[in-house]
């Protein structure tokens, strides 16, 4: 496996940790609430973690998608950053 694509692993890992934590809070909190808005950030939290087992999954089981050209697996390794930037100021938020 190249280099781009395990860190692009890695960050999708990274991610899914951040998910499970912000799904764990927002489920917390609709059980307290029981908003709709609650409701739908459990569902955004639900269905961005899938995408990312999705995404680990085809890493692993189909290389040979990525392994052809670098460009494609730069611009992977960056979309998967982003999230984890995205990620990682929508937890702080939510844990202040």
């Amino acid at each position: 496996m190249d280099p781009t694509i395990q860190l692009a692993s890695v960050l999708a890992a990274v991610n899914m940790v951040f998910l499970a934590l912000l799904t764990g809070i927002w489920v917390r909190n609709y059980l307290a609430f029981r908003t709709p808005l609650v409701l739908g950030l459990v569902a955004f939290g639900a269905v961005m973690f899938t995408e990312n087992a999705l995404a680990l999954y085809y890493f692993f089981s189909m290389t040979m998608l990525y392994s052809g050209d670098p460009t494609v697996q730069q611009a992977v390794t960056v979309l998967r950053g982003l999230q984890l930037v995205a990620l990682g100021f929508l937890t702080y938020v939510t844990l202040q």
